[in-house]
């Protein structure tokens, strides 16, 4: 088996007096997959934020490429090739999608490699050449996940984190969004860690996942034992109601399940 490109080591999250992570360990190998589900408040951003070095474990480690990142600034994280597509997407909505790409490669300095780089993105996602020069908030939500996700790739991540990358998209552009990840994740042998409220979408394109409640993790496996479990698929691929599964319904309209 392939040496992890990130090992998380029993970290725990504080957002002041909250523990929002509480020992957490994970892994992530190069080219795979792997996508992290949990109920709202499970603390799946949080995790996110503090692999980025948005965030300061209390406790733990985290390695990257068998060095230590728990300690650096998320600067410094995403120079060593951890980079974040946060939820919301966060563009600059006055400058173009190709000025908004090519903030994605700020840290380097090797124009030929940027221009390079920067066609291939248009190749995996025709629409945003098509829309070069378009301020980028003009375009649709989903057009606008496409930006934000190739802007990350221009930094030449060795990982990739996602954080809600289907959030208010349609499910057309949900999934051809997760197809492109999987592609370039392939492609690129790149390791791709991926926090989605569509589970179902998340565990037939993911390689592994995890199951976090309540700041731990509850569930660990590939993806085809994952979506075997009765527990998990009667909690998150399940019981739709109302549009939603159990694990986005309101906290008072929920029962947690118990793992086994």
């Amino acid at each position: 088996m392939t040496t992890p490109v990130l090992a998380v080591r029993n970290i725990e999250t504080w957002y002041g007096p909250v523990n929002a992570i509480r020992g957490i360990n994970l892994e992530v190998r190069p080219g795979r997959m792997v996508a992290v589900l949990g109920a709202n408040g499970a603390g799946k951003t949080t995790l996110l934020n503090t692999i980025a070095g948005v965030l300061r474990p209390a406790k733990g480690r985290i390695d990257f490429g068998g060095q230590r990142i728990d300690g650096l600034d998320a600067d410094q994280v995403a120079r060593a090739g951890v980079v974040l597509v946060p939820e919301g997407r966060q563009l600059f909505p006055f400058l173009t999608v190709a000025e908004n790409l090519r903030l994605g490669a700020f840290a380097r300095r090797d124009n030929a490699g940027i221009a390079s780089d920067l066609d291939r993105i248009y190749s995996w996602f025709p629409r945003l050449a098509e829309r070069s020069r378009q301020p980028a908030g003009l375009l649709s939500g989903g057009e606008q996940q496409m930006v934000a996700i190739g802007r990350a790739l221009m930094g030449r991540p060795r990982l990739l984190l996602l954080d809600e990358p289907s959030l208010g998209l349609s499910p057309l552009f949900t999934k051809e969004i997760f197809g492109i990840v999987r592609r370039v994740s392939l492609e690129l042998a790149m390791a791709v860690l991926v926090v989605e409220q569509n589970a179902a979408l998340a565990l037939e394109t993911a390689d592994d996942g995890y199951v976090i409640e309540l700041g731990r993790v509850a569930l660990d496996g590939t993806c085809a034992e994952l979506m075997a479990r009765d527990d998990v698929r009667d909690f998150y691929l399940g019981g739709a109601q109302g549009g939603h599964t159990a694990a986005q319904r309101p906290r008072s309209h929920r029962q947690q399940p118990t793992w086994r």
